[in-house]
């Protein structure tokens, strides 16, 4: 059986403060709350990303251009 990772709570906080910073342009902040992400969790966020045909790169992009607002 495959334990699937999951994505824990505090790295929950730290991408939505990543997404949260990067429609506000800041892009250090972006940075430093995705630097404290876990790497299991990590793992979780780029696997439920490519389940909705996506990735973070295009997430945060997506954040700066619309403020946020979509």
């Amino acid at each position: 059986m495959t334990v699937l990772p999951v994505i824990r709570p505090l790295a929950a906080a730290h991408l939505r403060e990543a997404l949260t910073a990067a429609a506000d342009g800041q892009a250090p902040a972006a940075l430093a709350a995705l630097m404290h992400i876990d790497n299991e969790s990590w793992q979780a966020i780029e696997r439920r990303l490519n389940s909705l045909g996506t990735n973070l790169l295009d997430a945060l992009a997506l954040a700066n251009r619309t403020g946020g607002i979509q």
